[in-house]
């Protein structure tokens, strides 16, 4: 049902969706034949809905590094799949976050333009791990707010229209806490998610170095 949900979904908003199926077999071929912008997999898939989607996903991101994979979880699930997100063009989202089509429909955009788009709760899950005398301690609220849209791969347009300031104040918002976090600034909106990714603990992943591999 929710596969056909967001087909149906897709097709309303212009998109062509080329292949919908139920498992992984033929999830490669699929991907050689179609050459998809992007494809969107379950987390939990047959046989044994524990990780099928994430293996999945990673096996897709080493064959084709600029294909845009997006994982949906019922549950926020950080090992493994989160990882994925320094490699650009991935996305990690609760289930629930389909029920808000704009800014759902927006992410898998933005995957498939190469960015990256991290559920708020991921996030948040990633900063509550740090422990209180970390360098977060030293962020006002509103740098949480920033650091936290900028771990879902927001750009710095994006962080000023979601949260009503400038794109100038949000420019500065983002410089100062990348400086007391010590992190060096970019503009590269994938750099940026790498970057507090791993200041928050999360290792980029071991197919990162097949990123320039040809196009199957």
């Amino acid at each position: 049902m929710l596969r056909e949900g967001l087909a149906g979904l897709f097709r309303d908003a212009g998109h062509e969706v080329v292949a919908s199926l139920g498992d992984c077999d033929g999830l490669e071929d699929a991907v050689r034949e179609h050459s998809p912008h992007v494809v969107v997999l379950d987390v939990r898939m047959p046989p044994s809905f524990t990780d099928e989607g994430t293996r999945a996903a990673a096996a897709l991101k080493s064959a084709w590094p600029d294909l845009g994979v997006v994982l949906l979880s019922q549950h926020i699930e950080t090992a493994h799949s989160v990882e994925l997100a320094g490699l650009g063009g991935f996305g990690y989202l609760l289930k629930d976050r389909v029920l808000d089509v704009s800014e759902f429909l927006g992410a898998v955009a933005r995957v498939a333009e190469g960015g990256s788009a991290l559920d708020p709760q991921v996030t948040a899950a990633l900063l509550n791990r740090k422990a209180p005398h970390d360098s977060l301690a030293q962020l006002t609220e509103r740098e949480h707010e920033v650091l936290g849209l900028m771990a879902q791969g927001m750009t710095n347009t994006g962080i000023a229209k979601r949260l009503v300031l400038s794109e100038r104040t949000v420019e500065a918002h983002a410089r100062r806490l990348l400086q007391k976090l010590d992190i060096a600034d970019s503009e590269d909106a994938n750099r940026r998610v790498h970057a507090v990714l791993l200041h928050l603990g999360v290792r980029p992943p071991a197919t990162a170095e097949m990123r320039h591999l040809p196009r199957p």
